[in-house]
């Protein structure tokens, strides 16, 4: 089987102006999530979504893997179909473009999840381990089956601890180890062909109502396999994201 990764690179942030080619350590931030990707095992090909010339030519710098899709996009889904309809691979992999110190190894392990001809969607979750990331309705919580098959996402918390609630949420810095709660990471694997049919989907009641994408997904009776990983993704929204991120980094 044929896996690639896409980086969907938008322009426009409503939080952080330009953010993809914000510069960390003399690269612009969407260069150190193509080179990172570039490392990871079982991986064809990276390519760069975009619907800006200005990401197009700053990108030509340092890959001819651009691809070019249109400004009326609704959603990151729509764009990838797009994107992967002139292309010839069996499986897709989406990296978000903000995410510069995205673990190459965590691409890898989806893309091998992918070659189970019964598994047709693939993301990955962490385990939180404190109460305010718990509680944050930016944290987006996911819980699963006895096959790690995706139940629910949600911004609110689940599951919900009936017996120990209040204390809980108000005794606790640091959530007991018998308690188990996930946040998704917001990186997607599909079959290629499922990819392009969930993109036909329209819109569902429950996805509009958490503003979560993948919850189309569960309401049409599909299954997205969840990977348990220690990686915490850092993420850059905010000015304050990418002042972290270059810190990380020791940018000079």
């Amino acid at each position: 089987m044929s896996t690639i990764v896409i980086i969907p690179a938008r322009l426009n942030s409503s939080r952080l102006s330009g953010k993809v080619l914000l510069d960390i350590c003399g690269k612009p931030m969407v260069q150190h999530v193509f080179e990172s990707a570039q490392k990871a095992k079982g991986i064809k090909a990276v390519y760069i979504a975009t619907d800006s010339v200005e990401v197009q030519e700053a990108c030509k710098q340092f890959t001819q893997n651009i691809l070019m899709t249109k400004t009326t996009h609704e959603s990151g889904t729509d764009r990838l179909a797009e994107a992967v309809n002139s292309l010839s691979c069996d499986n897709v992999i989406n990296v978000q473009g903000d995410e510069p110190l995205i673990d190459p190894s965590l691409i890898s392990q989806l893309a091998l999840m992918l070659e189970d001809k019964t598994v047709t969607m693939v993301s990955a979750m962490h385990k939180i381990k404190r109460v305010d990331d718990l509680k944050s309705v930016n944290s987006v919580k996911v819980t699963v089956d006895k096959n790690s098959n995706a139940l629910y996402f949600s911004r609110s918390i689940i599951p919900h601890d009936r017996d120990n609630w209040d204390r809980l949420l108000n005794d606790y810095e640091a959530i007991p180890n018998d308690l188990i709660f996930y946040k998704h990471i917001g990186i997607y694997g599909y079959k290629t062909s499922f990819l392009l049919k969930y993109s036909t989907l329209e819109q569902t009641y429950l996805e509009k109502l958490e503003k979560l994408e993948q919850l189309r997904v569960l309401e049409n009776g599909f299954k997205i396999k969840m990977l348990s990983t220690d990686y915490v993704p850092v993420g850059v929204d905010i000015q304050e994201d990418l002042d972290e991120v270059r810190k990380i980094m020791k940018c000079q």
